[in-house]
């Protein structure tokens, strides 16, 4: 059986027909053009710990401005005019470790998430669109792009600081690897063409989902060909003659790549940066003392007061190297010469709200600076009919950052009305 060819189509128009719409970033720019009023924050970071936070040690027990710093706030004390606490907030998702990843793809697990929602429309004029990094190696994903696909995570600090500071020749290189992926692409895409017009209607619709992922890969690799030579931020930071890999130094991985981090802003090298915290079964040796059990099991606690007291400590830990974080984004400068913190909005959450239950509700949740008013903690009434979602924190800080969404996941309002 003779199957017909397909005929000559121009690519625009062919990818218009396979359900890219060529007028939408026309449509990103009337909306820039005439916005009210220019975006409050430019940048969004997200940290997210797989093991969540002791609820009772990060929800401090009062509500309002006036609160008592709780256990895990204490060391970020010193900042609690830049950041609120949330309590009460979840994507009312399913519970399990396997479930996680709701914490930044909303209700559903393995879906669009915050992060790359925001990096595909402001990401685009930095070096890299978003940055995907890991502190302790997991499983587990935090990071999926439009059509549901994980994105790898960076484990090694020399492998990011490498990436952001790279040499000529490793550039050089780099610009081979991408032109001769980007050749082959341009190929497959023909193929899938002709494929297109031989197959049912059905197959037609999963084919049109294929290349839609196809587009953004290209339209990935196309921006890093275009940025390959542009100029590469220097910098005097120095790293260690080692990576802090091996799951007993994920402390020390951590706080390297929040300094990283740091520097990644500063030198306006990506707007958009996640870290996933991981934690399995490493046992953490803090301030000289060996703690009596591995990370994973002691958040499986029981209630056991021990137990809790040690969970706390290594918790305690990932919020000294929060700290850190807050600290540099509050010394270095944007390009208008502003502490970076006014117009980042950095997210420090989890999808995990109790480890020991494996309950993914009741989420610690924490938002810092963005251009909000801050101080206080907010507590949502979880009895309350209609309460809001995490999703509902989301899109305010999606609108904060200039973004026209208002829907995200299960959520479709916003919580802009706290922030006033």
């Amino acid at each position: 059986m003779n199957l017909p060819s397909l005929p000559k189509l121009d690519r625009r128009r062919f990818l218009k027909a396979a359900g890219v719409s060529i007028a939408l970033p026309s449509l990103e720019s009337f909306r820039a053009a005439n916005a009210a009023t220019p975006a409050k924050a430019q940048r969004l970071v997200c940290i997210g710990t797989y093991l969540g936070f002791h609820q009772s040690s990060f929800f401090p027990e009062e509500t309002g401005k006036n609160y008592k710093p709780s256990t895990l706030l204490e060391p970020i004390a010193e900042y609690r005019s830049d950041f609120t606490v949330f309590s009460g907030l979840d994507h009312q998702a399913p519970n399990g470790h396997s479930a996680w990843n709701n914490f930044l793809c909303g209700q559903t697990p393995n879906s669009y998430s915050l992060d790359q929602i925001v990096a595909d429309q402001i990401g685009q004029s930095s070096r890299f669109p978003s940055l995907e990094l890991t502190a302790g190696k997991s499983s587990r994903t935090m990071s999926h792009t439009k059509q549901g696909v994980a994105l790898p995570m960076i484990l090694r600090p020399s492998v990011l600081y490498q990436k952001l500071f790279a040499s000529p020749q490793d550039r050089a290189r780099s610009e081979y690897l991408l032109r001769s992926g980007h050749s082959s692409l341009d190929a497959v895409l023909e193929d899938a063409k002709r494929l297109q017009s031989q197959v049912s209607s059905s197959d037609k619709e999963k084919l049109s989902e294929y290349f839609d992922s196809l587009r953004e890969v290209e339209k990935r690799m196309t921006r890093q060909i275009k940025g390959v030579n542009d100029p590469v931020p220097e910098t005097s930071y120095s790293m260690p003659d080692y990576d802090p890999v091996a799951p007993t130094l994920q402390l020390e991985a951590e706080a390297l790549m929040y300094d990283l981090m740091a520097l990644a802003l500063e030198t306006d090298s990506t707007k958009v940066l996640s870290l996933f915290i991981g934690g399995l079964g490493q046992v953490f040796t803090i301030e000289g003392e060996t703690l009596k059990a591995g990370y994973h099991a002691l958040s499986h606690h029981g209630n056991n007061p021990e137990t809790i007291a040690d969970l706390v400590k290594v918790e305690t830990e990932h919020m000294r190297c929060f700290e850190r974080f807050l600290s540099l984004l509050k010394t270095k400068t944007d390009s208008n010469g502003e502490p970076l913190l006014d117009s980042t909005i950095v997210l420090l959450g989890t999808g995990m709200g109790d480890a020991s239950r494996h309950a993914n509700s009741n989420l610690p949740t924490l938002v810092a600076g963005g251009g909000f008013q801050h101080g206080q903690h907010i507590a949502v009434d979880r009895s309350s009919k209609g309460r809001p979602l995490l999703g509902d924190l989301y899109l305010t800080l999606m609108q904060q950052l200039g973004l026209e969404e208002e829907r995200f996941s299960n959520a479709d309002r916003n919580l802009n009305q706290l922030f006033s």
